[in-house]
């Protein structure tokens, strides 16, 4: 049966345990199928080994997968996602990129953990990654921890306190330039896609991206108000640019209210990127 809170076919952007997401991806596509979804986006944090799973599980549940990954870049001292969809995992290049990421991530959380010392916070690296079911580490593995150790009640608390921007424990994240992320996406042959730009008001580089490659816009997002939506419509269709959405669902502890399939898109788009892809 259908959910009533799900609005459309596909939800093209969702992450698993393979990176920061709580469901693995087969607990995701068994989801999608219980909610009534068409299709799911695979997007999980600089990594591509959640695909195999979903695809198996989307066999089963008769749920299209669209392949994908997100890479966080940087613009001008601005974080500007990238969803890259329908890459070609046999890529040498990406994999080897995709591995210094996953490194760097490493590198991060052990900074982030020498800074909560001075804190008066001890944590053990290994408590962190027996948190992480992927290959790709990230800040709210951090955060989990910190919740279990009663340093804090929740995921915002934890950042707010601690390891988000701003806080005594922040260290930035080693990032390709926004330029780097699409043009990485276009090498392996996949669909470059500016994710929830209304996040950080990202309109002034929209231009320059679409020169190198740039190919679609996320404009529906769980962050993303009415107003936002029109915008990034409107820029879509100014530049012929696919319009894509989702809800960028992690699980309900991660993100609370960030329910999948809230947000999305006809199932069409799903099927409009994997052929715009075998183009590339």
């Amino acid at each position: 049966m259908t959910s009533p809170s799900i609005l459309y076919e596909a939800d093209l952007h969702c992450h698993t345990t393979e990176s920061d997401g709580l469901l693995t991806p087969r607990e995701l596509i068994h989801l999608a199928a219980d909610l009534g979804l068409k299709g799911i986006g695979i997007t999980d944090h600089d990594t591509i080994q959640g695909w195999r799973e979903a695809e198996e599980a989307g066999a089963y549940y008769k749920i299209q997968v669209l392949r994908g990954i997100e890479l966080n870049t940087d613009w001008q001292g601005k974080e500007v996602h990238i969803l890259g969809y329908e890459v070609d995992n046999a890529s040498c290049y990406l994999n080897d990129k995709l591995r210094s990421l996953r490194d760097a991530r490493e590198q991060r959380m052990i900074e982030i953990l020498k800074r909560l010392a001075t804190q008066g916070i001890s944590i053990c690296a290994d408590e962190v990654r027996k948190l992480t079911k992927g290959e790709s580490i990230g800040r709210p593995h951090i955060a989990q921890v910190l919740i279990e150790r009663g340093f804090v009640k929740n995921i915002k608390e934890a950042f707010e306190r601690y390891i988000g921007l701003g806080a005594p424990a922040y260290v930035p994240h080693y990032k390709l330039t926004t330029e780097e992320g699409i043009e990485l996406v276009r090498q392996a042959h996949g669909i470059p896609v500016l994710a929830h730009p209304g996040m950080q008001r990202l309109d002034e580089g929209i231009p320059a991206w679409v020169e190198v490659g740039l190919q679609g816009i996320e404009v529906l997002h769980s962050e993303h108000k009415s107003d936002d939506v029109s915008r990034y419509r409107a820029i879509a269709q100014q530049y012929k640019l696919l319009m894509t959405g989702g809800s960028d669902f992690h699980g309900e502890a991660r993100k609370p209210g960030v329910e999948l399939g809230r947000w999305g898109v006809p199932l069409r788009v799903l099927e409009q990127i994997q052929t715009l892809a075998k183009l590339n």
